[in-house]
């Protein structure tokens, strides 16, 4: 694994009026690393992720990509969504659009890129996730494991240098959460760094480097995922996981 820090977060803070929802956190992703995010429901996960792709706005605190401190304007963080890919639980594909147009719309709209070899690349992304034969279909005629595999090529189709998860499989039957799992695993293979809030504790088990455990908005441990995995360091953590079939 590279040694490059490509994410730092420092002394980050995030409220909702009087509620402080995000108190503090520290942390850096290098390239190529895996992080979950792990915690129970209301701890902050999805909160923090969401900050990272300027999705929620933050009181305190720095973010820092790729070396350089991100001054929080919409501009900014138009520029730096080309450089996070963002998957929710929710897929946000466009319904008017063929599963290819809505692969192509980033790429074309933002990127400005040439369409034919955009067009090229946007069939190899979707063959990458066994959809080579509906670029023409609808998002409405899709299962929702087949739109969130959509989701998260249309990700891909801006090369980003940092996915996020958010849930990703938390609304999908479970017998389509193997498909979306196994192409996350290969793209963490492939070397992607990503970030991953995910109730899936095999899954993170087996293909985070790293593990963030919030609670209550605070990271109360950040360790390597065999370290977390084998034996935690706070009983939150621990009641946590003994919580979880796995």
């Amino acid at each position: 694994m590279a040694d490059q820090t490509l994410l730092s977060v420092s002394h980050l803070v995030k409220n909702y009026g009087a509620k402080h929802v995000l108190k503090d956190i520290n942390f850096d992703v290098q390239e190529g690393e895996v992080v979950a995010l792990l915690g129970a429901s209301g701890s902050g996960k999805s909160t923090l992720i969401r900050t990272l792709n300027g999705l929620e706005d933050y009181q305190g605190g720095t973010i820092t990509f790729n070396g350089k401190t991100v001054q929080p304007s919409k501009a900014t963080w138009l520029e730096l969504r080309q450089h996070i890919g963002m998957v929710f639980q929710s897929y946000d594909l466009f319904p008017n659009l063929t599963v290819l147009d809505n692969l192509l719309l980033g790429p074309l709209k933002v990127q400005h890129r040439d369409r034919a070899e955009a067009t090229k690349e946007a069939k190899t992304l979707l063959a990458s996730v066994s959809l080579a034969e509906y670029g023409n279909s609808y998002p409405r005629q899709l299962s929702g494991g087949q739109k969130q595999r959509v989701a998260i090529a249309r990700a891909l189709a801006l090369h980003p240098d940092l996915m996020l998860f958010d849930e990703v499989t938390a609304s999908l039957d479970p017998e389509m959460v193997r498909g979306v799992l196994t192409i996350m695993t290969d793209l963490a293979r492939q070397g992607m760094t990503m970030i991953v809030v995910t109730h899936e504790m095999n899954f993170a088990r087996q293909v985070a480097d790293r593990v963030l455990f919030l609670s209550d908005g605070t990271i109360l441990e950040n360790e390597p995922a065999k370290d977390f995995f084998a034996q935690p360091k706070t009983k939150r953590a621990t009641d946590f996981l003994d919580s979880m079939s796995f």
